[in-house]
């Protein structure tokens, strides 16, 4: 048992390192500044941009306010559709000023602009809130090659500072479908400083903040109902077997599920902050999930306080509910976990070692629940063995 109490402390200690270590990166695949345009186009400068495997050339003139542009979206398979836009007005997705372009069934690529008015676009042709001209688009070798020229107001303020957004999405025959609202879908935004060409996190520090929020609420999710619960659980079944646990094991017990409770309260309520704060952005299951866990561990909290005694008639019937609740909330908690690592799409090796874990924990509860039932029944043997030792030398001592 103390060797098993070291290893949920190690597989503990792993999931907080984990946690702290785990962050959002930038990976670029390829640059832009050696590419050569087939139609022999020059720009001035160029961009990686960190998502989306996508690259922005452009020249901008600030004596007129003109920005001639080419938006490159590589490793496109068929079906898809891509967009580039400026916002004037914010740096999310409504306001955006968009160049959409997509290959048609026919072979030819169509390109035209659309303004974005609301979360519910879908995307059709408009004219934009500024001047747009020369725009055409190619596809080949699963890239799609857009070109135009804007006409920006002369004084853009913020210093030559524009908010950009590009996105991607699927097609059925001609028409768009909606783009994906998890994973890198939701970070490809930017500001773009057409005199410095220094580009970053769109707002900033702002930008940046709603990313961070989302990895602190996948992080405390992740550790507390994803871990510590199952944790908690294998310390209440297997530790009470040890007579030398007792009372110990429901201390721990109660500590580690009340700590994981208050952790996973708190990565429930960044989830609802994060909900209000990106209308138009829903993740039903996901969040249908959340909503129950935390109700039925509310719940399970509270029953605490009505727990009967052991030797209670009731007490058979509160165990039934305490332990049937209680897996049900490990389950959910492991299937929000990954339906969380789905949505944030951090690096393949995050969601390999929470596997890992998992992994690591049902093999203990497995080998423990054979070591368990191999001691309850040898007990059962030994008490049997021993009572049936008095009852004979009872019997003896009622006729000697």
């Amino acid at each position: 048992m103390v060797s098993m109490m070291k290893f949920l402390n190690q597989i503990l200690c792993l999931s907080l390192v984990l946690s702290i270590s785990m962050s959002s990166t930038l990976s670029f695949a390829q640059t832009c500044s050696n590419y050569k345009f087939s139609s022999n186009n020059v720009f001035d400068s160029c961009n990686d941009l960190p998502f989306l495997d996508s690259f922005l050339h452009y020249t901008y003139e600030s004596s007129t306010g003109s920005l001639h542009i080419a938006y490159r979206h590589t490793k496109l398979t068929s079906g898809k559709w891509v967009a580039w836009a400026v916002n004037p007005t914010s740096t999310g997705m409504v306001g955006a000023q968009a160049i959409v372009a997509y290959p048609q069934t026919d072979g030819t690529v169509r390109v035209y602009t659309s303004p974005i008015r609301s979360y519910q676009t879908s995307l059709q042709e408009g004219d934009l809130s500024f001047n747009v001209s020369g725009l055409s688009a190619t596809y080949e070798n699963n890239e799609i090659v857009v070109l135009a020229s804007l006409k920006l107001s002369q004084d853009l303020g913020n210093g030559g500072t524009i908010n950009t957004v590009w996105q991607d999405g699927s097609m059925s025959g001609n028409s768009l479908l909606p783009h994906p609202t998890s994973g890198n879908n939701v970070r490809s935004l930017s500001t773009l400083n057409l005199v410095s060409g220094v580009s970053a996190a769109a707002g900033g520090a702002g930008g940046s903040s709603k990313l961070r929020k989302r990895n602190i609420h996948g992080i405390l999710n992740g550790v507390s109902w994803g871990i510590m619960m199952p944790i908690g659980a294998i310390i209440a079944r297997y530790l009470r077997v040890a007579k030398s646990a007792d009372p110990a094991w429901f201390y721990i017990h109660v500590f580690c599920q009340a700590s994981a409770y208050i952790i996973g309260v708190a990565g429930w309520a960044t989830g609802l902050k994060l909900g209000g704060d990106s209308p138009g952005i829903q993740y039903s299951t996901h969040r249908a999930i959340g909503i129950a866990l935390f109700s039925l561990a509310t719940v399970q909290v509270f029953a605490m306080f009505l727990r009967p005694k052991p030797e209670h008639k009731h007490r058979l019937y509160w165990n039934i509910y305490h332990h049937t609740i209680g897996y049900t909330i490990i389950i959910l908690g492991v299937v929000n976990v990954f339906k969380g690592l789905g949505i944030l799409s951090p690096k393949k090796q995050w969601k390999n070692a929470y596997i890992g874990i998992i992994v690591a924990l049902a093999i203990v509860a497995t080998v423990l629940e054979a070591f368990t039932w191999y001691v309850v029944i040898k007990r059962r043997k030994l008490e049997a063995k021993t009572a049936q030792h008095g009852a004979s030398n009872g019997s003896r001592s009622q006729y000697a």
